[in-house]
């Protein structure tokens, strides 16, 4: 059986979930998720937890069960303590910064990169080198900083570019010189 999947999730206090038919609705202080489980898993609450149950051991079941439980916990973690994602920005004259709800980016680029916040997220730019971006789904918050890591990512050579800041870049070596003839 998922080891995952058997395991409740506890609701902490100011947090409403509400469960109709394969419809959970979470509700916190960070915001409010929606989500629409798979038909097969049973999604129930009980004293203060959630219960995630499948009907049978078919291999498809068994991977929804764990799949769901973690889904509805991101939920739960989201809408209380959120979600946020570090990047770094590493290069001579690369740096980061907000104006209004956007993210003004100067990347080696002829022109400015210019990204805007989506509902959910927010982005902060505590340093010229340095973004956060936050919310509550985990999903949103993870593809926004995958997008904004695109726009230039690490180059393995100097390691200039847009990196999370718990990533290690595998850098080489530069190419080598032809001895002395």
């Amino acid at each position: 059986m998922s080891r995952i999947g058997r395991q409740p999730i506890a609701v902490p206090a100011g947090v409403d979930v509400k469960i109709d038919g394969s419809t959970v609705t979470v509700k916190g202080p960070k915001g409010s998720l929606t989500r629409t489980v798979h038909s097969n898993m049973q999604v129930a609450l009980e004293d203060g937890a959630i219960l995630v149950t499948r009907p049978d051991d078919t291999n498809l079941n068994k991977s929804l069960h764990g799949l769901t439980r973690t889904l509805l916990h991101n939920m739960v973690v989201g809408v209380t303590e959120g979600f946020k994602k570090e990047l770094e920005v590493n290069g001579v004259g690369y740096r980061a910064a907000k104006q209004g709800k956007d993210l003004v980016l100067n990347i080696g680029y002829s022109h400015q990169v210019t990204m805007s916040e989506t509902d959910g997220i927010s982005i902060e730019v505590p340093a010229p080198n340095k973004i956060v971006i936050s919310g509550p789904d985990k999903q949103k918050v993870g593809q926004f900083a995958a997008e904004v890591r695109e726009k230039r990512p690490p180059e393995p050579y100097k390691g200039k570019g847009i990196k999370y800041a718990d990533e290690h870049i595998r850098r080489k070596e530069g190419k080598a010189g032809k001895g002395g003839k």
